[in-house]
This record gives C-alpha cells, structure tokens and sequence, in this order.
C-alpha cells in the first residue's frame, strides 16, 4: 500500500476552496517553451563567450524575470554583464522559427473556464514584448482579462504580480488559484497568500514542486477543470446548509 505525501495537501478531503480567479504561469504550463528557453540561453551564452552550463542547471530558473535569470545562472555578472547576457537572450529568443506548441488541453480548458464564469489572469516572468507576441500566436488573449509580467513589477517568488492583479480585480488572496510549473510560482503564491496548485509537465521537477508544498499537484491541464468543478459544487452546497437553531 502506497502512503500519502505528507507535503501534499490533497483536494478530496476536504476540496480545495472554489475561486473566482486563476492566475496561470505562460512557459511551461500553458505552452510548451521549456527546450526553446533553454536552447536560446545557451545560444547567448556561448556568444557572450561564458561557460556552457548544463540543460538542467538553466532549466532550473525559468520563472524568474530575464536579468533575475541571467544573474542566477552567473552570480558573479556585474549588472552591466548581466544585462548583456539578457540582451544576446532577447534578440536570439524574438529570432525563434519555432511555433509556439500550447499543451494539449489549454485552449478547451481556457474556453470552458471562462464560459463557467471563471475570472483568468496570467503572471509570467516573460517579457511584454513576449507574452504579447505569444497571447496573439497561440490565440489565448482574449481569454485573459489581465496579465503582469517581470518587466511590469517585481520577478517572482515576489508576490506583486499577484497582489496587483488581486487589488484589480477587487478580490482577497484565498479567492485566487495560482497554477504553475516551477517553485517560483508556488512560493510567489504562497508569499501572496493565494492558493498554490503545481502542474508537473513543465520546468520543475515535482519533487522540487512538492518542496514548496503546493495545495494540490496536477499532471496534466485536464485534471485542472474537474478540481475546480469539484470546489464550486462544495463551495454552492456549503451555502445551503442552514445551522441549526435549538428551539427556546
């Protein structure tokens, strides 16, 4: 008989508490960038003449903003170095041929979300520029009622992304699901008091996913609908439930 994680907080018992907004990672967890990020970095590593790092090691900190990644993976860039190392990424990564791949699922999972009333975000550690770019090619804009990225506030685990797009739409941190695939964007939604679900298809190993302690840990972009039809019928019979009143 297999035992439970403990580091897994799963949604049976009881469900997980239904919200009214999503807020999704883009690379990684709706389309998969994961080998195109990592051939880009290591492109412009080489041409910034720095030493080649291991897939896995660059792999590590997608997530992050640009310079926050790049001064990562070298902790000993001055800024300057830093910022050229961000700018041989960018110009390499908008040189790409390489369509955008959405994983299986997205578009329909989108879709039914919002026809069900679902308020979805997304917050990246894209830049505008790219996540833009990547809303118009894939399709998934109008989707989307709002977006942060790393250019716009703080790189994650940092919880701003979140609290802006949480004051915007008038909404406390437990209304908010924050789905991803890296432990930047579980510690940035447990740093912003939001409800931290892990994909594993991405960036991250799932035991590097389950050591941020995610509420719940999904496979795959289907298995997120029926956790969320699940905690909308517990969160509607909740409310019909009237306490009981001892007679005088």
């Amino acid at each position: 008989m297999t035992t439970p994680d403990p580091r897994v907080i799963h949604s049976e018992i009881p469900p997980l508490p239904a919200p009214q907004l999503i807020i999704f990672d883009w690379d990684g967890t709706l389309v998969q960038s994961t080998g195109h990020i990592v051939r880009c970095f290591e492109q412009a590593i080489a041409k910034e003449g720095l030493p080649a790092l291991p897939a896995l090691e660059i792999q590590g900190i997608i997530g992050l903003g640009l310079l926050e990644a790049c001064q990562a993976l070298f902790p000993r860039l001055n800024l300057h170095e830093a910022d050229a190392l961000a700018n041989a990424y960018r110009a390499i990564y908008f040189t790409r041929d390489e369509a955008l791949e959405p994983y299986e699922g997205a578009s329909d999972l989108l879709h039914t979300l919002r026809a069900e009333g679902c308020l979805l975000a997304v917050a990246t550690g894209k830049s505008n520029r790219g996540l833009n770019e990547a809303l118009a090619e894939t399709g998934f804009g109008p989707y989307f009622l709002s977006t942060r990225t790393a250019e716009q506030t703080a790189s994650k685990p940092s919880p701003m992304m979140l609290l802006q797009l949480l004051d915007e739409f008038g909404l406390q941190p437990a209304q908010a699901w924050v789905v991803g695939d890296t432990d930047f964007d579980l510690h940035m939604a447990h740093n912003a008091g939001c409800l931290p679900i892990a994909i594993t298809h991405g960036a991250h190993s799932t035991e590097r996913l389950m050591n941020a302690r995610p509420a719940h840990v999904i496979h795959d972009l289907s298995s997120l609908l029926p956790l969320y039809r699940q905690a909308i019928r517990f969160d509607l019979n909740s409310r019909e439930i009237q306490p009981c009143r001892h007679p005088r």
